[in-house]
């Protein structure tokens, strides 16, 4: 990232797709954060993960639940043995599921299971963080990932302006909805916590081949997360609360 530069990057759900992209697009970058905090639930299993972390220093891999309070408390703590009085400078809620169910389809159980992982377990994680984002923006001025940032991962397929042009998203009942329900935790979280100096987006990755974004996907992670980085590192005030795709373009809630 460009300067001013961010110091330490937390991302959900690295263990693989977008979440393992963003990692190691992050630890490569020149200039490259202090602290790229790698998160998800069995680091142990993450191969691809570790290998990063054995070729880049910078990469911190940490064990996280994001549906698990107990996990959310023990993560905090170790990063904030980690970045000290600096606090955390952006937090990626990437972390999320998946499941295909059409009206015919959808159950209550599924609604509730994908709401609690992709919509509840960020605010939460957002939460908890909270004391070391706080921190962290302290220290700086301006708004933007160089101070103090949230980034929560939604999709085109959240927005209810484009429900009609999208109907392959017809079924992801589940997801599309609480994805929807994120884009309210973003613009929330951007109004109350703009004194504080804190930036909050929702942003779409793209529809990308991934284990949740499927084959049919038109583009790779690899061709995505320049771009990405490249929307993290522009972010300023006039963004706050807004609803950006891979290449900064705005999206219709």
């Amino acid at each position: 990232m460009a300067q001013p530069r961010c110091r330490s990057v937390l991302i959900t759900g690295c263990s693989r797709g977008i979440g393992l992209g963003l990692v190691r697009g992050l630890a490569a970058a020149t200039p490259s954060p202090d602290f790229v905090l790698a998160t998800c639930r069995e680091p142990e299993k993450a191969q691809e993960l570790q290998q990063l972390s054995k070729q880049y220093s910078n990469i911190k891999l940490l064990q996280l639940d994001v549906v698990c309070e107990n996990s959310i408390k023990k993560v905090v703590k170790e990063v904030e043995e980690i970045v000290g009085d600096k606090g955390l400078n952006c937090l990626i809620n990437n972390a999320g599921i998946n499941v295909l169910a059409s009206l015919e389809e959808v159950t209550a159980e599924t609604m509730l299971t994908i709401y609690e992982t992709n919509t509840v377990a960020q605010l939460m994680v957002t939460k908890a963080f909270l004391p070391l984002l706080r921190k962290a923006a302290q220290l700086s001025t301006g708004m933007g990932c160089h101070r103090a940032a949230i980034i929560n991962m939604s999709s085109l397929a959240a927005s209810m302006q484009l429900v009609q042009a999208n109907e392959m998203f017809l079924k992801v009942y589940p997801y599309r909805i609480a994805k929807t329900a994120l884009n309210m935790i973003t613009r929330c979280l951007a109004a109350d916590l703009k004194s504080d100096g804190i930036l909050c987006i929702s942003l779409h990755p793209g529809w990308l081949q991934t284990d949740m974004g499927g084959n049919m996907a038109p583009m790779q992670v690899q061709e995505a997360i320049p771009g990405i980085l490249s929307v993290l590192d522009r972010l300023g005030e006039k963004e706050n609360g807004s609803f950006l795709d891979w290449q900064g373009e705005t999206l219709p809630w």
